[in-house]
């Protein structure tokens, strides 16, 4: 991967060198744990020549791959910058940088309370349809999910008008809220069957101190961050980035979307 990241542009020669875009990944370049279209991967490229780009999402790496690397090239090769687990996982130009623990943060004994509650909760919960892994731990927080991950995408599309309709995912977290008050807790609900529970802080605002440490390793100050995103609402998991002074804040409806804003704004 540090191969193929050699052979392009240096950040600090792009032409819009102060630029960076940052994507979202479910439902801004792709649709919800599906791989992203040939045509907006052939859009990033060419952007990619113009400023730095970047994705953020709370999933690890791994799905990340899935959905925007192919088998010959991983997705770290394809970004500048690659904000997994919102940023706790991190790379630049292929390279890992200093990443942060959940865990090692909320201690063993309050984790073991917190993903108890969560499976007690679950199983009390009827639902139209339940599959597995309810509770995905990851290196930056837990994914909570009452119909399971494991659902199919069909399922996972029935899931979410069920929940638009009986609010499933917010009761769930206002039950979190009122038994761990004091955890220092944040819970963001995103894409259509989960949500994530993290630290304060922890959210993809995380990954805009890496773009600030840019400056010291490369001359680069980023003075205008785009950001795009779906999930853009108070609650949302796009929501603390979207309205944060730092960044440039987009919300799009689906990754045709983000196509179309591109074009618009750097003449793709």
């Amino acid at each position: 991967m540090t191969e193929v990241a050699s052979l392009i542009t240096p950040l600090e020669a792009r032409p819009l060198k102060n630029t960076i875009c940052l994507f979202d990944v479910d439902g801004t370049l792709t649709l919800a744990r599906q791989a992203a279209s040939p045509e907006i991967i052939t859009l990033l490229s060419a952007l990619r020549h113009k400023c730095a780009i970047g994705f953020v999402g709370g999933s690890d790496l791994i799905k990340q791959q899935e959905q925007l690397g192919t088998p010959s090239l991983p997705v770290t090769a394809l970004f500048d910058f690659c904000f997994a687990e919102n940023g706790l996982t991190a790379y630049r130009m292929g390279k890992l940088l200093m990443g942060n623990s959940f865990i090692e943060w909320l201690g063993e004994e309050k984790y073991q309370d917190l993903v108890n509650f969560c499976l007690v909760y679950v199983a009390g919960l009827k639902l139209p349809i339940k599959r597995g892994t309810f509770v995905e731990f990851r290196n930056g927080m837990i994914n909570v999910s009452p119909i399971g991950r494991n659902a199919s995408i069909a399922e996972r599309n029935a899931y979410e008008t069920y929940d638009k309709e009986h609010n499933i995912r917010r009761d769930f977290v206002l039950a979190l809220k009122e038994k761990f008050p004091n955890n220092g807790l944040t819970y963001s609900i995103g894409g259509k069957i989960s949500f994530d529970v993290f630290p304060t802080g922890w959210d993809k605002t995380y990954c805009l101190k890496h773009l600030e440490e840019e400056k010291a390793v490369s001359g680069v100050e980023y003075t205008t961050i785009h950001f795009f995103g779906d999930k853009t609402f108070k609650g949302g998991n796009d929501y603390e980035i979207y309205e944060d002074k730092r960044t440039v804040g987009h919300t799009v409806g689906s990754p045709e979307d983000t196509i179309r804003i591109l074009k618009e704004l750097f003449e793709l």
